[in-house]
């Protein structure tokens, strides 16, 4: 199934602002005919193109079907938030699944977060990386929450967390919607875009074949599992599915566990002197709220906002208005300020907001439902997958057991069962409550 979304043109990257400033090539040529390889790789985001990195580092024959182009979806449509630890919090895991665990999983996301930045050294990946991801508050609850998180993670994980009060994070960030935060020093932010097309070409000068606009209608599962595409079709002993928030119809065990979602960005005209109204420090914020908003500041002055979201297979009508809107909230002097470019992308979600990572048969291999933290854990996921392709498990393992219930209501009902629940989270922010 070739799954696209309204503004979403089939064989073209959406009119964004990392469209706009990457060094995009032409597209790579569609499969035509049969073909033969060690490993499948379906999906050309960071979690394929990790996976056939690694695989093709250690001498695997590798090729990719892409529906679309390189880091088309979510992994060239993002905030650039490289998070630490999971997408949930350790006090919740340790709840969860124990302290043991929550610290297994907690090592994990160390990982993924060093994996990204030395890939990105080692293939000399210009994506305009800086280190700092901030958290904000914006009550005297949520300050409080902070500190008692930033002393946990200090006193059970010894990792630093810096704790500003609400004169030294308006020192950082003079929103009036922010009355402290915190920042992670070792958490990082950078051109999602860039990432993934260099991560393409490492992986194709360590010998990845990577066919773009070549979306997979049908996989038959066999010693070897063969997959058709409408111009041929790929013979493989393995095949790693990483097609996230664009699975389209491949896998119901996957899509009753992983729903697509639609999340958006804008970035406003050059802002000039005026950055540091915004940011007086070179990092990304994310908010206290439920439906998280998510900002930056780009290498050329623009504040990257992202705000919002939706369920379904259509975006708005107009997008720079849906994310101006929690934009002016955070920076009210901006309500006038030009907006250059407005861009949706669908990611992926699961009910616990942790990925979901399985073995969906004896040669298929499958991780996607990244939730909003996908530039380390994705990339890290690619590189679990290959390692189990290999026969070393563990890490591929301990990211299976996390519990993944399937959402409510099934295929059909579970976009609307969310938004009404959405719409009541949303309540709640905009009351304060």
């Amino acid at each position: 199934m070739n799954l696209l979304y309204a503004n979403d043109r089939a064989g073209a990257y959406p009119d964004s602002w990392y469209a706009a400033t990457a060094d995009i090539a032409n597209p790579r040529p569609a499969l035509d005919g049969e073909a033969r390889v060690d490993v499948c790789v379906v999906g050309a985001g960071y979690t394929g193109l990790s996976a056939a990195l690694h695989l093709a580092q250690r001498g695997f024959s590798v090729a990719i079907l892409e529906a679309q182009r390189i880091g088309f979806g979510a992994s060239g449509r993002n905030g650039g938030q490289l998070g630490s630890g999971q997408r949930v919090e350790q006090p919740y895991l340790e709840k969860m699944l124990g302290h043991a665990d929550a610290a297994k999983l907690w090592a994990l996301g160390q990982e993924a977060k060093t994996l990204v930045k030395s890939l990105i050294a080692d293939h000399a990946i210009d994506c305009y990386l800086r280190p700092g991801v901030a958290w904000t508050a914006e009550s005297a609850a949520d300050v409080d929450d902070l500190r008692a998180y930033a002393d946990h993670m200090g006193a059970q994980y010894d990792y630093p967390v810096e704790m500003l009060d609400e004169a030294a994070f308006h020192a950082v960030c003079p929103s009036p919607a922010y009355k402290g935060g915190i920042v992670d020093w070792d958490a990082a932010h950078l051109h999602p875009l860039r990432f993934a097309l260099g991560l393409a070409r490492a992986a194709e000068a360590a010998g990845v074949t990577i066919y773009e606009r070549s979306a997979v209608a049908q996989i038959t599962e066999g010693t070897p599992t063969r997959l058709r595409t409408a111009s041929g079709s790929i013979n493989a002993d393995h095949v790693v599915l990483a097609c996230n928030g664009y699975l389209g119809g491949l896998s119901q065990q996957i899509a009753a566990r992983v729903m697509p979602i639609n999340n958006f960005i804008a970035a406003t005209a050059p802002l000039g002197p005026d950055v540091a109204r915004i940011l007086a420090k070179d990092i990304a914020v994310s908010d206290s709220r439920f439906v998280v908003n998510y900002f930056r500041l780009s290498h050329d002055n623009r504040l990257l906002f992202g705000g919002g979201e939706s369920y379904g297979y259509r975006f708005p009508t107009d997008i720079a208005a849906k994310v101006r809107k929690p934009m002016t909230q955070v920076f009210p002097h901006l309500a006038g300020t030009p907006i250059d470019y407005a861009w949706g992308g669908t990611l992926a979600i699961t009910m616990k907001r942790l990925p979901y990572v399985a073995r969906l048969g004896p040669n298929i291999l499958s991780a996607s439902g990244y939730s909003g933290h996908g530039v380390g854990t994705a990339t890290h996921a690619g590189k679990l997958m290959a390692d189990a392709i290999e026969g070393q498990s563990d890490g591929f393992d301990t990211m299976a057991a996390i519990p993944a219930p399937a959402f409510p209501g099934g295929t059909v009902l579970r976009a609307p069962l969310l938004a009404l629940a959405m719409t009541w989270y949303s309540l709640r922010d905009r009351l304060g409550l």
